[in-house]
């Protein structure tokens, strides 16, 4: 038997020269393979974009699986002629990568990127993503995976960022971009909108806390957050349930926990009767489904009363308190007034920051939308049908199937698209301010 046979396998020192003669042969390249006569060059294309891998650490074992049955896909089709490209690259992660920084220097400097400034912060931000994108392609090629390194990308290249800048003006000069005063996720810790999709929804045990806002209020409401009361501006009822039809319309004033506030009574369908006393107390302001249910019966959004740091804005004895502290001054202030009825412990889903683990606060604020619900000139449909169109159709197959279903969910619910950020890393929005006017260019 040949002496090397009997040596233990040594990985490093030969799966490394392996590799680099892959890569010199430059196989993994379609248009090489064509040039060497390899592949015809009227062949059948076959490609595969890697999904590019965050470069805010190190590949998993998640990472490893995908690697391998998509390197199974390309090396199968390339040995079968196909024009083959695999193609490479690592994504920038904006809002995930800013994140990762800004929790190493709290946790080295004991500095916020305020203390920091843009430049240094970005400069801090480039240095860990370059040494994560070496540490990944590096972890890349070590599990041998064919990818064409002479097209690998970088989701903030200047290509990509250019063309980014393009789709958007394209989209906005269509109508499926605007800018515009509307309830976003706000992350108090990381100071930034985040879309639906980067919210964590956390069970955790809670209080409801049925009370009324004065003694002479005629109806009960039940909540979870009795410090936005405050914001209060109608309470919506079913407009079948008898116990309320005939309050419906009528408005009342009241100073509640030092704030005044006007509530009118309005009759919506989308009210579950059942559900605490059946009376929801509507603060636009800090509730989608509130502003929403306030747009329908033209109610005021203009009670803004927590801030961008989770702070209460209000005057009294709720002034600057934290939304948590605020919420026992005025269950204390409640049960003083004689206005508190009861309290029952019960679980509730709270959206939390997928990066920072902060407490989503909805707060209305001036930002960019993608309009889902537009219809697009010249195709007759919104962008959420043409989204559903090609799984429908079947052109675009989700494997395994029964994630259809998760899909068509998802886009059929899917609401205005919040693509703004508050952030310091990234792609920039191709927008110039210039007092009340707005100029969107590339």
């Amino acid at each position: 038997m040949d002496e090397k046979f009997l040596k233990p396998y040594d990985p490093a020192a030969t799966e490394a020269r392996l590799y680099e003669a892959w890569e010199k042969s430059g196989l993994f390249n379609p248009d090489e393979c064509v040039k060497q006569g390899i592949t015809k060059a009227d062949a059948s294309t076959y490609s595969i974009v890697l999904p590019p891998p965050n470069v805010t650490g190190r590949l998993h074992m998640g990472h490893a699986l995908v690697l391998a049955i998509e390197d199974v896909f390309i090396r199968y089709k390339r040995m079968r002629g196909f024009r083959t490209l695999w193609l490479p690259g690592t994504d920038h992660a904006a809002i995930a990568t800013q994140s990762v920084v800004e929790k190493q220097i709290k946790k080295e400097e004991g500095k916020n990127r305020h203390d920091l400034g843009r430049k240094e912060l970005l400069k801090r931000i480039e240095e860990y993503a370059a040494e994560s994108r070496d540490t990944i392609v590096n972890q890349l090629k070590t599990m041998g995976a064919s990818l064409d390194w002479s097209r690998e990308a970088f989701t903030l290249d200047d290509e990509r960022n250019s063309a980014v800048n393009t789709v958007f003006k394209e989209m906005y000069d269509a109508g499926l971009i605007y800018r515009g005063m509307r309830i976003v996720n706000w992350d108090p810790k990381g100071q930034t909108t985040i879309s639906d999709d980067e919210i964590i929804y956390e069970e955790r045990p809670a209080k409801l806390y049925t009370f009324r806002y004065s003694k002479d209020f005629p109806i009960s409401v039940a909540t979870t957050r009795p410090e936005t009361k405050v914001g209060d501006v109608g309470i919506a009822v079913h407009p079948e349930d008898a116990r309320y039809k005939e309050f419906i319309g009528k408005e009342y004033d009241a100073i509640f926990c030092d704030v005044p506030i006007h509530i009118k009574i309005v009759a919506d369908k989308e009210v579950d009767p059942a559900f605490g006393t059946g009376a929801v107390g509507i603060t636009p302001a800090h509730s989608q489904t509130d502003w929403e249910i306030a747009d329908r019966h033209l109610l005021s959004h203009e009670a803004v009363v927590i801030n961008e740091y989770a702070r209460m804005s209000v005057g009294g004895r709720l002034k600057d308190a934290k939304t948590t502290k605020a919420r026992e001054i005025v269950v204390d202030w409640l049960r003083s007034e004689g206005l508190f009825e009861k309290e029952e412990d019960i679980v509730q889903n709270v959206a939390t920051a997928e990066r920072t683990g902060g407490i989503i606060e909805p707060l209305p604020k001036l930002q960019w939308f993608v309009d889902v619900n537009k219809e697009i000139a010249g195709r007759g449909k919104m962008l959420k049908e043409l989204m559903l169109e090609p799984v429908r159709s079947g052109k675009i197959k989700i494997i395994p199937e029964h994630f259809e279903k998760t899909y068509f969910h998802w886009i059929e619910n899917l609401r205005d698209w919040c693509i703004s950020r508050q952030i310091w890393y990234g792609h920039r929005i191709p927008v110039w301010y210039k007092g009340e006017d707005v100029l969107v260019g590339t």
